[in-house]
């Protein structure tokens, strides 16, 4: 087997099975979303390390509780390295404290599909906390699921609405879109909240088209953008237009340091 091996325990999350399922357990008990959703097309999730946004990334992840996904399609940003494209992993499993999951070759498969810019590679897995911290917690609340690993090293419209089509494609009510994305960086939390305000206007608005244009014109800042904009678009082309933020926060929140801090946000798109 081509095994894609942890990177980021004990660094993002941590290292030890029974210490990282503690502690997801203990977020998923404290960030109890306050309504729960029959038919989820994708949520939003953070991706810094556990200690600053895990828990905003809980208020997502309990929704998934007790649901019985066959897929999960995990789309991420690409931090460490630039490519032209969009990257599924070309190998067989994902590797995390917890165990390996494995990839759903058949749905990877339609993706890259008489795709130029979508493909089958190794190129933004290498190294990518993005995609990699959002499995122990898929791992924690779904059982028999496979996944479809995504890394978008490129952003622009193009991409994004390749992918967005692919996506409206491939998705059935047994699979799932995790668009994984921080919001505004080192700006101080006043500044950071007016920015991140905005990204939530947008998505509880449905209005990904103009979320895309706001992070074109720098008014509001989203690492993950495009996975963000190509999930909300695929959900459209589906005729699925509903979406909530369930939490928003800062890094400042557990550090007590307002002065730079980085913003979270978690949200869920549905019927």
């Amino acid at each position: 087997m081509k095994i894609r091996h942890q990177q980021v325990a004990g660094y993002f999350y941590p290292a030890e099975k029974d210490k990282l399922e503690k502690d997801i357990s203990l977020m998923l008990q404290v960030a109890k979303p306050e309504k729960l959703f029959n038919n989820i097309f994708g949520i939003i999730v953070p991706h810094a390390g556990y200690v600053y946004s895990g828990k905003t990334a809980s208020y997502a992840y309990n929704l998934l509780k007790g649901k019985n996904y066959k897929t999960v399609i995990i789309i991420s940003p690409s931090h460490s390295e630039y490519f032209p494209g969009i990257s599924i992993y070309n190998g067989d499993a994902y590797e995390t404290p917890l165990g390996l999951v494995e990839i759903d070759q058949e749905a990877a498969d339609k993706i890259v599909e008489n795709s130029k810019i979508i493909f089958r590679g190794i190129e933004g897995h290498r190294k990518e906390h993005a995609l990699e911290v959002q499995i122990p917690f898929l791992q924690s609340v779904l059982k028999d699921f496979k996944i479809v690993p995504i890394v978008m090293g490129d952003q622009g419209k193009m991409f994004i609405d390749e992918l967005a089509e692919k996506l409206s494609k491939v998705v059935d009510d047994k699979t799932l879109i995790v668009a994984s994305s921080d919001m505004s960086h080192f700006n101080s939390a006043e500044e950071a909240d007016r920015l991140d305000s905005i990204v939530e206007k947008r998505i509880s608005d449905f209005d990904f088209e103009q979320l895309y244009r706001d992070i074109e014109n720098h008014k509001c800042e989203a690492c993950g953008a495009g996975p963000i904009i190509s999930m909300m678009k695929a959900a459209s082309m589906r005729n699925i237009k509903h979406a909530l933020v369930l939490n928003r926060s800062d890094s400042g929140d557990e550090t007590g340091d307002k002065s730079e801090v980085v913003g979270y946000l978690s949200a869920v798109v549905y019927e």
